[in-house]
């Protein structure tokens, strides 16, 4: 008791003076002294390492620019909260420093901050993260800093680019842990606006080796391949190098890990690093391609290889960065407030304003400015890669930051990202678990067609047999899926509603049939893409034409096709009758005894033949054509009437649901599809006249036929069966309305949704889901039915060609015959007066009325030489 007790008194004082022996050795040059500085770091981590170094550069370029000399006590806290506490003590009471760095944990922060308070000493925390709570609690407290909470936003950017909707998120269990306080929060809102799951959170053990064991194995065993590590870098690299043992930096397995450990990668050994490979980093930016960056990054190099020859890396980090920045940020502040310290110091402090080595000096809420700006690499060989960057100010993805950069959402546009295990392809996210269980897919018994779903019990066997198209289209599915998948049917019975929130419950894996997709529904379940066309149409009973068939002798022909033979039968008779009228005395006469005879003359061609009796070669030449076009016209006709007399011809009921409104007809709708609420809220029907129906087909056939219900309202894969089964009596009518079809749900945040999704395209692509539907419909014996409107009536542009050709020729005879008729004149006319002699040769017959008439065509010879 007596030697416990002296080593419980014994330990504090020996503690002071180790810290005090560590904080002599680094004061700097001698001379009068502006300012006093504290600095608590672990100068057994690389951090710390970096961190002294980049300390007492900073203090003597300081001097050099400003000729003001700083003393800055730099202590070794070896990591150790409690020590760091006393040394927080130390420095305040005996160095009388006006200000305190470090340190870089949030553990130690606690205790320093805690003591700076109370002194009134201002505490600049070199810890990358503090809760929002710690200002207030600890005035005194300054993060210098930048927070790294927005990499979160990086982090989910990166997972979504690649599609994957779950995550493991592993972070670092300690007593006062910053990253379960803070970061862990900030990732659950950036991977929730992603719409990325966190399926398991999982506290990293920091000392006990069989805790890794066991949390990396239950990873291992679980289906998330997607893992996102926030560790501190020695909790970091051992986790890696445990998983490297355990085969889990293998294909399949992504690793994506935070700035607390990508900062330091450069200081990796070659032994370590290779348990790393393929790993994908966000990593805090700082410039460093400068002059200014060059000449610290040289000089860093060379002190730190002095003091350290140990490492093996020399290149400063972002740590080192930050120290060197948080050094000039004090020392600015204690220049310009000479030898004054305590809230007057704090002030001057959070007013700092500057553009340090790591960028913009600036407090918010005693807090640097977070980092906007992250480099993502990949770790491959010896080092790392830069794929690119990504910014939040620009949302997106750059493989440059110069002024040629473009950002797009995807961090596919970066480099080529190596995985681990070095696949050709990338990981899909997930992976059937190693102890996985046949998957338990519910299937709705008692739906509504048998040839959709149908389940069928075997009383022998004790077991069921399931079919359908629904069946078939999920294990066509499955069948293109990169990997096997095990799965056995499960026949439920009850509302689909109950079904969707078994999936919630984790009771069913899964339900495959005609399960429509509701918004209501996917709070429970989430849906695949719909594998039959969405839509919701209204099947009525057929009924006979009941038109007039008054002018269905018009139907064959359309107007313009009546019109042009009508056309071109009057002229093809004007020419006939123009060259044969000084032949033959019937072709004379009066004025309506002519008009008449030309009428009779061009229709009667279409019905005998006149040819024996023309007396000119060219009326014959022209009537040859015109009946032989009159003949392939009649016959078309006369087909095509024929058609239209003897097809059935058959129209829906109702073509509209604004008719059944009027008329306040009842409307049925199945109870599977949860149609009440659209039928009432969308389609505005009245709630009193819907009609439930709970069975199969046949009962919908009944209601139609009895003329209990004038329609029915079925999805549409429903209704193709029903209208193929009974396709003599109902057809479907009106528009197709808009629903979320039928669809395969699963559990909420499933990785087999999108693999599904990508399946289901490759079956449609492949003409496969065709061929089940077919299949389906074939079973029905669907006989076609036609209507009227199947026959369309027989168009000009089928007929141009005679019609020309006819036209063609009787216009040549008649140009013929008034060539021939000018020949034959004694004396030359031209212009109107050949206009006038041809009418007056025309009408010349009728003399005998019009006698004043002769004397104009008493030159003109008989014309009954023309051929």
């Amino acid at each position: 008791m007596v030697t416990c007790s002296l080593l419980l008194f014994l330990f504090p004082l020996l503690l002071l003076l180790s810290v005090e022996a560590t904080a002599n050795g680094s004061a700097t040059e001698k001379g009068p002294v502006a300012g006093v500085v504290g600095a608590i770091v672990d100068q057994d981590s690389r951090i710390g390492k970096e961190a002294k170094i980049a300390m007492e550069m900073a203090i003597k370029d300081f001097y050099e620019k400003t000729n003001q000399r700083f003393h800055v006590h730099i202590v070794n806290s070896q990591n150790d909260p409690v020590q760091a506490a006393f040394a927080a003590k130390n420095l305040i009471d005996t160095q009388e420093v006006q200000a305190i760095l470090g340190p870089h944990t949030w553990e130690e922060t606690v205790m320093v901050a805690n003591i700076g308070s109370q002194a009134h000493i201002p505490i600049l925390s070199l810890a990358e993260s503090s809760p929002r709570w710690a200002s207030e609690r600890w005035p005194f407290l300054v993060q210098a800093a930048p927070s790294q909470c927005k990499q979160t936003k990086a982090i989910a950017a990166i997972v979504q680019s690649w599609e994957w909707h779950q995550v493991t998120v592993i972070y670092e269990e300690t007593g006062l842990s910053s990253t379960a306080a803070v970061v862990v929060p900030h990732l659950y809102d950036a991977f929730r606006e992603a719409d990325v799951e966190i399926t398991n959170l999982v506290a990293f053990p920091p000392l006990d080796s069989s805790s890794l064991s066991e949390q990396l194995e239950m990873i291992k065993r679980g289906q998330c391949r997607v893992i996102v590590v926030d560790l501190s870098f020695p909790s970091a690299t051992r986790l890696f190098e445990k998983a490297k043992e355990m085969e889990m930096m293998e294909k399949d397995y992504v690793w994506i890990a935070t700035d607390a450990f990508t900062s330091l990668v450069d200081s990796i050994n070659a032994t370590s690093i290779s348990s790393m490979q393929g790993i994908i980093g966000v990593q805090s930016y700082f410039p460093s391609n400068n002059d200014l960056h060059k000449e610290f990054h040289m000089r860093f190099r060379t002190r730190f290889s002095s003091e350290y020859p140990e490492e093996d890396r020399r290149e400063a980090g972002i740590y080192a960065v930050q120290a060197y920045d948080a050094v000039w940020t004090v020392c600015q502040a204690m220049f310009k407030n000479s030898k004054a310290g305590g809230q007057k110091l704090l002030d001057t402090i959070l007013y700092s304003k500057f553009n340090g080595l790591s960028g913009l000096i600036q407090f918010e809420e005693k807090k640097l400015a977070p980092g906007k700006i992250f480099r993502i690499i990949n770790v491959l060989g010896k080092s790392y890669r830069t794929l690119g960057f990504w910014s939040e100010s620009d949302n997106g993805f750059s493989r440059t930051l110069d002024e040629r950069a473009t950002f797009n959402h995807s961090m596919k546009s970066l480099k080529r990202v190596i995985w681990p295990g070095e696949p050709r392809s990338t990981p899909r996210g997930w992976a059937i678990p190693t102890n996985a269980k046949s998957l338990r897919i519910g299937v709705p018994n008692g739906t509504t067609f048998k040839e959709f779903l149908t389940v069928v019990r075997n009383p022998e066997e004790n077991n069921y047999t399931f079919g359908g198209y629904a069946i078939d289209l999920f294990e066509e599915t499955v069948s293109n899926l990169r990997y096997h998948l095990a799965y056995k049917f499960i026949p439920i019975d009850g509302n689909y509603d109950a079904l969707v929130q078994q999936i919630h419950d984790q009771t069913l894996d899964a339900v495959v049939g005609d399960v429509t997709i509701l918004s209501s529904r996917l709070q429970y379940a989430e849906f695949t893409h719909p594998y039959t066309v969405p839509g919701l149409v209204m099947v009525v009973p057929v009924r006979s034409r009941a038109s007039s068939k008054a002018w269905l002798f018009m139907k064959p022909f359309t107007k313009a096709m009546w019109g042009f033979t009508v056309a071109i039968t009057l002229y093809n008779g004007f020419v006939v009758w123009l060259i044969e009228r000084n032949h033959c005395s019937e072709l004379k006469g009066s004025v309506l005894n002519q008009i008449t005879t030309l009428i009779w003359l061009s229709f009667s061609t279409l019905f005998s033949l006149h040819a024996e009796k023309l007396h000119s070669s060219l009326s014959r030449m022209a009537m040859v054509v015109w009946l032989f076009v009159a003949l392939v016209i009649t016959q078309t006709y006369t087909a095509n009437l024929t058609s239209i007399l003897t097809v059935q011809r058959l129209e829906p009921t109702a073509t509209d649901i604004e008719s059944l409104q009027r008329s306040n007809a009842m409307i049925g709708y199945c109870r599977v599809s949860c149609l009440e609420t659209y039928l009432v809220q969308v389609l505005k029907f009245n709630p009193n006249n819907l009609k439930k129906y709970y069975s199969f087909s046949e009962d919908y056939v009944q209601a139609l036929r009895s003329k209990e219900i004038e329609a029915i309202f079925l999805d549409v894969p429903i209704a193709k069966i029903f209208t193929a089964k009974y396709s003599k009596e109902f057809i479907a009518a009106g528009p197709t309305y808009k629903t979320g079809g039928f669809g395969f749900a699963f559990p909420k945040g499933s990785p087999l949704v999108p693999e599904m999704n990508k399946a289901l395209l490759k079956v449609s692509e492949s003409g496969k889901a065709r061929e089940l539907e077919k299949k389906m419909l074939a079973t029905q014996n669907c006989e076609e039915m036609e209507s009227e409107e199947d026959f369309s009536s027989i168009s000009v542009t089928s007929y141009w060609v005679l019609f020309t050709l006819t036209g063609f020729t009787s216009t040549v005879a008649l140009a013929v015959y008034v060539a021939h008729l000018y020949s034959k004149l004694e004396e030359p006319i031209f212009g109107n007066q050949i206009i006038w002699r041809l009418m007056s040769a025309v009408i010349a017959p009728w003399g005998q009325q019009k006698k004043w008439f002769c004397r104009k065509i008493s030159d003109i010879e008989s014309p009954s030489n023309v051929p």
